[in-house]
């Protein structure tokens, strides 16, 4: 739900409590009617329904439900119309969460895989992880939530090398029009951690397409691109752990393939055995 109809609709909401709780205590003072018929006269009255059943019979209860009709019945509507409006929105907006949960699975299939396990290769402190995150069948929430923690508090130490980075330059240029693409794609704004990503990935391809050799970089410099790596490769752990969990829920099939393709399971091979 947006912010606006969020906000629309919590006024609306609150001006019919607001009408409802005075229409009540005004109809038991003047009409003098127990709370159940006052609740329910308000009921038929603001619903539009009007039984007549109930009616008022002082001048003061005539204009109290002429306020009740104007103020109320319009509040009941919008609060009608902006719950609907709320459903439609949210259905719409879990259908383009699902399209991009397919991206992202695109995503790690043609790069993000491959990537994460290049820069587990060379992460001096990976051993920590990889108990953590050896993921099975039998995970549950609270396991993918337990592995998501011990990511968010590792920050790898990938160091950089000529050759560490030669392979990473290749690559990436290799499956530049893909991220490219990525970028492009309008439904990326829906997504709060993958775009930060990409943007962090696209930042390092093109920090290694600007050095036109990495065989004689100065240390200062091969520690800011291990810098940028690194970034990288948390942003990059983080999305893959989500990522799992949202296969484990809802694509067993594609969760089985992805345990078997797991960047930090050095037994992992995706022939079923």
């Amino acid at each position: 739900m947006n912010g606006s109809l969020s906000l629309r609709l919590r006024v609306y909401l609150s001006i019919l409590l607001c009408v409802m709780a005075a229409g009540m205590i005004g109809l038991m003072a003047i009409e003098q009617l127990p709370p159940l018929d006052a609740l329910y006269f308000l009921i038929v009255t603001i619903a539009t329904v009007g039984y007549g059943d109930i009616h008022p019979v002082t001048p003061a209860g005539k204009i109290l439900v002429m306020l009740i009709i104007i103020t109320g019945v319009g509040c009941f509507v919008g609060v009608a119309a902006n719950s609907i409006e709320a459903m439609i929105e949210e259905r719409e907006r879990q259908s383009r969460i699902e399209k991009l949960n397919m991206i992202i699975g695109i995503f790690f299939s043609e790069v993000g895989t491959t990537v994460l396990r290049q820069f587990s290769l060379f992460d001096t402190s990976v051993g920590e992880l990889r108990s953590a995150l050896v993921v099975t069948e039998s995970w549950t929430d609270a396991d993918f939530s337990r592995a998501r923690a011990v990511l968010e508090n590792h920050r790898g130490d990938i160091r950089s090398s000529p050759a560490f980075l030669e392979d990473l330059h290749a690559f990436l240029m290799d499956h530049r029009n893909f991220l490219l693409a990525l970028l492009e794609n309008p439904q990326l704004i829906e997504h709060d951690s993958f775009t930060p990503l990409l943007q962090a990935l696209f930042h390092l391809a093109e920090e290694l397409m600007s050095r036109e050799t990495f065989s004689d970089l100065p240390g200062n410099d091969l520690a800011h691109l291990s810098n940028d790596i690194n970034r990288v490769y948390h942003l990059l752990m983080i999305e893959w752990i989500t990522y799992m969990q949202y296969l484990r829920q809802n694509y067993p099939y594609l969760f089985s393939l992805a345990m078997r393709r797991n960047p930090f399971d050095s037994n992992a091979s995706v022939v079923v055995r």
